[in-house]
């Protein structure tokens, strides 16, 4: 093996005439045991230890997306932090309405996990746009997955704008509510039922495997799942900082009214 292979270990692909073919990610790890002979300055080579499976903690090394593959603790959290927090925003949503918008309290629940969430749907196309500029040679392709998340960022976006139009408190709690109810079912359309019956170059949509399949090893899940963790932590600490702020706002407009 070369010495200037930019991975100590390589995916292996095994084509039978008989059997098809066998794609093994992670196959085969280069760990050469050097020893230095003093006398004549000449290297031996351990053949039994060259080729090691235990890879440890490592990234996978994968021919198009190489080193890229790091993002998915960035990308995907984002998402995922996104649905947390616009379902947060669904449930205080209803609950608003069951209480016919005279509670306030779930209606600055909803808004502010609305916002955070919106920041979060932001981060996740920008770090997504980076992704496909790497992968795919473009910062934004025709796909229905991509555009289904811009759109439905878009129409959160239509949310806020919703808010700042109407005055009266309780009635904007009431409309809010209906049209947050609506968003998140979009939002779900778009994002998780619409690009399975579509064409698509995302993993995981219409036959194209998610990145689970062939490069979330043990190691990189050991890094991806509390990355998940994480980051809905931070954008739940994020939401209650919003909420604090969504409260005392209240609080100085109803002293101004009376």
């Amino acid at each position: 093996m070369p010495s200037a292979a930019p991975s100590h270990s390589w995916d292996l692909l095994l084509n039978s005439k008989n059997d098809g073919t066998l794609f093994l990610p992670n196959a085969l790890y280069h760990k050469p045991l050097i020893k230095a002979v003093p006398n004549n300055g000449s290297i031996e080579l351990n053949e039994d230890e060259l080729f090691k499976t235990d890879l440890g903690l490592h990234f996978p090394y994968q021919p198009r997306i190489i080193e890229s593959i790091r993002n998915l603790m960035l990308h995907v959290p984002m998402w995922f932090t996104m649905f947390l927090l616009m379902g947060i925003g669904f449930a205080q949503s209803i609950k608003t309405l069951r209480k016919g918008g005279n509670n306030l309290l779930h209606d600055s629940k909803a808004v502010s996990s609305i916002k955070v969430g919106i920041a979060f749907g932001v981060m996740g196309l920008l770090t997504g746009s980076l992704w496909a500029r790497f992968t795919w040679g473009a910062w934004w392709v025709n796909d229905p997955q991509l555009n289904g998340a811009l759109v439905s960022v878009m129409i959160y976006c239509g949310y806020l704008i919703l808010r700042s139009s109407i005055a009266n408190r309780s009635q904007r709690a009431r409309l809010s509510a209906v049209y947050s109810l609506f968003a998140f079912v979009i939002l779900m359309v778009l994002l998780m039922i619409l690009p399975r019956f579509t064409e698509s170059l995302h993993p995981g949509k219409s036959g194209n495997p998610a990145f689970s399949k062939y490069d979330l090893d043990s190691s990189l899940r050991m890094v991806f799942y509390p990355a998940v963790i994480g980051w809905m932590l931070i954008g739940t600490w994020m939401y209650n900082l919003c909420l604090r702020t969504e409260l005392l706002k209240e609080k100085i407009q109803t002293k101004k009214e009376y």
